[in-house]
C-alpha cells in the first residue's frame, strides 16, 4: 500500500502485481501447521456433523491457532458459492448445494460440543435461493442460541437487502458483520454482483437496527493507496460500522490474484490507531487478521 496521503491524487489503476518470484513471503506471513488433540476434535467433529468451515474453504492462514483452541468459523448453506470473487478459493458454480433441513440443529450440537462462549457463523452466497438464504441463515443462528443459553452469535452475511436482513437481524445475532472486502476503486476483484454501494448499504440497515454490533472488513495488498484506505474508514463509520478488521491479502493458490504488497505489522499499528481516531470502538488490525479472528475479543471491546 502506499503512503499517498489523504487527499492527494488516487491513480485510476493499482500498478501490476510483481511476480511470486520477485514477492516473497515475508517472515511475519510463516504459521504453524495444525497439530495437537482440539485440532483433531474440531476436525473429527466438522466431518460427523456434515459441516463446513470458511477455515478449510477459504484456505484461512489461522486454522491451526483457531482449531488448536476448539473454535472455527462454520460456513453453512454448502461449500459452493455462487459468486466467483478473484481472490477467494471456495469453489463457484451457478447454483449451490441443496440446503439440509438438519445443518440448523447439527450446528447448534457442534457448538455445545466444542463448549464455545462465542460462535461465528458465515455462509456461501446463495443467489439461486429467493431470499439468498437469509431464512437459512436465521433458522442457524436460532438453532445456537435455543441450544445453547449465553453463547454469543457473530453472523458474517452476504450483502443482504430489504427484505432479507430482517430475518437475521430478529434472530438475535451479538454482531452483524458483512465485508466490503477492498477499497472502492478496487471493487471490480470482487464478482460484478457485488457492489461497494450495496455493501455499505448492507451494513446501513443493521446498524440503524441496533441491537448488534456491525462490523466490516478490508484486505491490504492489492494495490490499495493510504487515502483509499481512510476513505473507506469513512464510509464505514458514516453508515455506523463501529468494529473494524484490517488484513493482509494471502493469495489461497495460483487461480486467485496476485499480492501486490506485503505490509509489514507496523503499518497495521499505525491503521488501527488512526481507525480508533475515526471513531471505530474495536480495531483488529494485523497481517493475518481475519474478520473472524479474535472475534470474541473485538466483540468485548466494542459492546455498549
Amino acid at each position: 500500500m502506499s503512503d499517498t496521503p489523504s487527499g492527494g491524487p488516487i491513480p485510476p489503476s493499482p500498478a501490476p502485481a510483481p511476480s511470486p518470484a520477485a514477492l516473497r513471503k515475508p517472515a511475519w506471513l510463516r504459521v504453524a501447521l495444525p497439530s495437537g488433540d482440539n485440532w483433531k476434535r474440531t476436525s473429527e467433529l466438522l466431518r460427523r456433523r456434515g459441516l463446513h468451515t470458511v477455515c478449510d474453504e477459504a484456505r484461512c492462514p489461522n486454522k491451526a491457532e483457531c482449531w488448536g483452541q476448539a473454535t472455527a468459523t462454520f460456513m453453512i448453506m454448502g461449500a459452493v458459492c455462487t459468486r466467483g470473487c478473484r481472490f477467494c478459493a471456495v469453489a463457484t458454480a451457478r447454483a449451490g448445494e441443496p440446503l439440509r433441513p438438519e445443518e440448523p440443529a447439527e450446528l447448534a450440537e457442534a457448538v455445545a460440543e466444542l463448549g464455545l462462549k462465542y460462535a461465528v457463523i458465515t455462509s456461501v452466497d446463495r443467489d439461486d435461493l429467493p431470499d439468498r438464504g437469509a431464512g437459512h441463515f436465521a433458522q442457524a443462528i436460532r438453532a445456537v442460541l435455543g441450544r445453547n443459553p449465553g453463547v454469543r452469535v457473530e453472523a458474517l452475511t452476504p450483502d443482504y437487502a430489504e427484505g432479507e436482513i430482517e430475518a437475521v437481524l430478529d434472530s438475535g445475532p451479538a454482531v452483524f458483520a458483512h465485508n466490503i472486502e477492498v477499497v472502492e476503486r478496487l471493487q471490480r476483484v470482487r464478482d460484478a454482483r457485488a457492489s461497494y454501494a450495496k455493501s455499505l448499504r448492507c451494513l446501513e440497515l443493521a446498524a440503524r437496527d441496533g441491537r448488534a454490533v456491525v462490523k466490516s472488513s478490508i484486505m491490504l495488498g492489492l494495490g490499495e493507496t493510504e487515502a483509499e484506505v481512510l476513505a473507506a474508514m469513512d464510509d464505514l463509520r458514516r453508515v455506523g460500522c463501529s468494529s473494524l478488521v484490517l488484513g493482509q491479502y494471502l493469495r489461497p493458490t495460483p487461480d486467485q490474484l496476485e499480492v501486490s504488497e506485503y505490509l509489514p505489522p507496523e503499518a497495521f499499528a499505525r491503521l488501527a490507531g488512526i481507525a480508533r481516531g475515526k471513531g471505530f470502538v474495536s480495531v483488529v488490525a494485523a497481517p493475518l487478521a481475519r474478520t473472524s479472528y479474535h472475534a470474541r475479543a473485538g466483540f468485548e471491546e466494542a459492546r455498549p
